[in-house]
């Protein structure tokens, strides 16, 4: 039988969420933002009045979770509802809309916007980066339409 895509834990629970990025952004361990440090420099806070993914550092005693420089920064909603508008804009075959994740998420067109926003950004190009596929390869694309069509007015040179 098949599982649903978005029924894994890390789309429905926060401790999950903050799991599941963690080991995606430190599969060595946590990292420090602000000094660099790793191994068992950092410790893990928990308690009752500590927000979920909480840790500090020993050496430069500043707190942080996996949001600190990330998309995820400066962000009050849920790390599981980010990882769900990401799966929606990057599974969609035919994009997915500001207005269509704000019908999906009952959010402000505001929250919808800021989401969709920063997740366009992190998969742009940035520079110095090879090109997609390498240098001198090909890269195949599904329905992909590039120029205009053929016979019509404006691709034989009518304007208005």
């Amino acid at each position: 039988m098949t599982s649903l895509v978005l029924s894994a834990p890390h789309f429905h629970n926060e401790e999950a969420a903050f799991a599941y990025v963690e080991a995606q952004l430190w599969p060595n361990g946590p990292i420090c933002p602000h000094c660099g440090a790793t191994g068992d420099k950092i410790g893990r806070l928990t308690g009752t009045t500590s927000r979920p993914g909480l840790r500090k550092c020993y050496v430069c005693r500043k707190p942080f979770t996996v949001r600190i420089d990330t998309i995820f920064e400066d962000s009050h909603l849920p790390l599981r509802l980010w990882l769900q508008a990401i799966h929606l804009l990057t599974a969609s075959k035919k994009g997915f809309s500001v207005r269509q994740l704000q019908r999906t998420f009952r959010c402000s067109m505001k929250t919808a916007w800021f989401l969709t926003h920063r997740i366009r950004e992190i998969m742009k190009r940035g520079d110095g980066l090879p090109p997609l596929g390498g240098e001198g390869k090909i890269i195949d694309a599904d329905e992909t339409f590039t120029g205009r069509k053929v016979g019509t007015k404006f691709a034989r040179g009518y304007s208005y």
